[in-house]
């Protein structure tokens, strides 16, 4: 895939800012002056989407020519941005591709069924609403105040792998984004004992489906800003929405604090995710450390890690600015 992935073409939509309902009165008008500056921060923050989701699919070959993509609409804010992107980014692709959008409607009690097939009717897209109760059997299985995640996880994954083959969809695309990937390698880290992280594109356990993560560069605060732009109609998750004390929580709260204190950190770390160097870590089946014998031939790389590394310092401002 060439350039035209990351074309940086004035958006397709008229830029706005964007409008919050209040219950106080109504604030005063923004001036020509704001909203001028609303606007141009808008189209920086869309460019920077659409260039990101771009390289994403030139990265890893996400996308090729025919592919029939399923977006997992989910009705959060991450699966209706990566839905708006990819519709944008579908016009001025180098190649052709068709978008279907996929909603599995769990049976939650209260859940706004109608929302969805609203929106995506708007659209004027395909789409495809595949209603299956697993809310009951989590509910049934998983003992009261214990986390639902997990089965809830496995039981959606099968059902949309069906739907997929039903649909004869060609790439899964979820709404992982960047955070999610880095806060999942050190879910792993800190409670299974593994480097391991969350890939931009894997093939499925049966072998019979390839998935994949456009938002992999995209960062959490921009999804939110993009959201509030676009007024998507978010319906919240009733069945592990409440779940605040989960080990992610946890590991959200320790990478946004380190955010604050030291800005620029989340991004180094998330780098750090595509720069591993094997022969420096201790797994043997990724590195043959019993095959190592002198060679005679002088490698510049063969023991740098004894050497001292000029690292960055932390930012004085981010750190004058925890100290106020």
């Amino acid at each position: 895939m060439n350039a035209p992935w990351t074309d940086n073409d004035t958006p397709t939509d008229t830029l706005t800012a964007p409008e919050t309902a209040h219950t106080a009165p109504a604030p005063t008008a923004p001036t020509a002056a704001q909203k001028i500056k609303i606007e141009r921060e808008v189209h920086k923050l869309e460019k920077r989407l659409c260039r990101q989701v771009g390289q994403a699919i030139i990265d890893f070959n996400m996308i090729e020519e025919g592919d029939r993509v399923m977006v997992c609409v989910s009705g959060g804010k991450d699966s209706f941005g990566l839905l708006d992107i990819l519709l944008k980014l579908q016009h001025r692709a180098p190649i052709h591709f068709d978008i279907v959008a996929v909603n599995l409607d769990q049976k939650q009690p209260g859940f706004p069924a109608h929302i969805l097939p609203e929106y995506l009717s708007q659209l004027g897209i395909e789409y495809h609403i595949e209603t299956q109760d697993t809310y009951s059997i989590v509910k049934k299985v998983v003992p009261e105040g214990k986390t639902m995640c997990s089965l809830c996880s496995r039981l959606r994954r099968g059902i949309l792998y069906g739907v997929a083959d039903r649909l004869k969809i060609t790439k899964i695309a979820l709404g992982h984004h960047r955070d999610d990937m880095l806060h999942t390698f050190f879910l792993n880290m800190f409670f299974a004992g593994k480097l391991k992280g969350m890939p931009p594109k894997l093939v499925s356990d049966d072998g019979g489906h390839v998935v994949i993560r456009p938002l992999a560069h995209v960062a959490e605060k921009d999804l939110i800003a993009w959201a509030a732009h676009r007024q998507f109609p978010i319906i919240p998750c009733s069945l592990c929405g409440s779940q605040e004390n989960l080990q992610r929580q946890e590991i959200k709260r320790m990478v946004n604090q380190w955010e604050r204190q030291y800005p620029g950190r989340t991004e180094t770390m998330f780098t750090a995710l595509q720069n591993v160097v094997p022969s420096h870590l201790m797994d043997g089946k990724h590195y043959n450390f019993k095959g190592v014998q002198r060679t005679g031939v002088a490698d510049a790389q063969g023991d740098i890690a004894f050497d001292a590394e000029d690292l960055p310092l932390p930012s004085l401002t981010g750190v004058a600015l925890v100290q106020l």
